[in-house]
């Protein structure tokens, strides 16, 4: 890699561990005005101190994010689909390389949906785009995405759509976590991290899924919903951290997250 592109890269996953805690904040550009997220602004300011990196779309970025934050972008760079429409992975890539560099972004992110009428197109677009991100110096982050079809979340699948999706050069992969994740680790030789997915019944759930991850390979978490519609958000970022960064258990995890909330209120301001 050159150096801007690995300055770019270490930014995100932090060099101390190879780790990050990644906030997805970009649900806004196929789900609208998601629940907690209805204000982009509100809801990640107090959290933004908390996460290595921001997911989020160029219009966030722009409208809701304090230019003087410093937390590195991982700048989501496809769309064109929405659940409103027939498919969610006819994606495109729908911002430029050049606004990711005016944004000062560390990384660039879009979706391939292998397996999917459209795995040509999006994988595509993946491979373009890794051409461009090496130009400029940004690195590129492949989402394996499975649009509607959530049965596809098993070992088999995923392995193969990782491995695919460094072939194409991708510098990390954003997956799901599943049973048989360290096959799926083991078979992608650049960093892995896992998607936190729909919010879960509890924290506790979300915090044993980012334990078990980390304890087979993962790289890092990218969680959205499991932390902005906790009902204390702050806290569970932190708890997060805790895992990720410090090694702590699921348990030690929990412990931190019920000392860190406030009793009867969300931690939002």
């Amino acid at each position: 890699m050159d150096w801007g592109l690995r300055n770019r890269l270490s930014r995100v996953l932090r060099p101390e561990d190879g780790r990050t805690v990644m906030l997805a904040a970009d649900h806004g550009y196929f789900l609208g005005p998601t629940h907690r997220l209805e204000d982009p602004r509100e809801t990640l300011r107090p959290l933004i101190p908390f996460a290595d990196a921001l997911m989020v779309t160029r219009g966030v970025v722009r409208s809701c994010v304090d230019a003087t934050a410093q937390v590195p972008l991982v700048l989501r760079v496809s769309g064109g689909s929405t659940v409103a429409g027939p498919d969610l992975a006819d994606e495109v890539v729908t911002t430029a390389m050049e606004d990711a560099v005016r944004l000062n972004a560390s990384a660039v992110a879009l979706s391939v949906f292998v397996g999917s009428a459209y795995e040509r197109q999006t994988l595509g677009n993946l491979a373009r785009l890794v051409d461009r991100g090496l130009e400029v110096g940004i690195p590129v982050l492949g989402v394996t995405a499975v649009g509607k079809e959530l049965e596809k979340r098993d070992a088999r699948y995923l392995a193969l759509a990782c491995r695919v999706t460094a072939e194409l050069g991708a510098h990390f992969v954003k997956t799901y976590f599943c049973d048989g994740f360290e096959a799926v680790v083991a078979g992608c030789p650049v960093p892995v991290v896992i998607a936190g997915g729909p919010k879960s019944d509890n924290e506790r759930d979300a915090l044993q899924v980012a334990y078990r991850a980390m304890q087979e390979g993962a790289s890092g978490v990218d969680m959205g919903r499991n932390v902005w519609q906790s009902t204390h958000p702050v806290a569970m970022i932190r708890a997060l951290r805790a895992i990720v960064h410090e090694q702590a258990s699921a348990q030690e995890a929990c412990d931190l997250f019920d000392e860190l909330r406030q009793p009867g209120q969300r931690q939002v301001v």
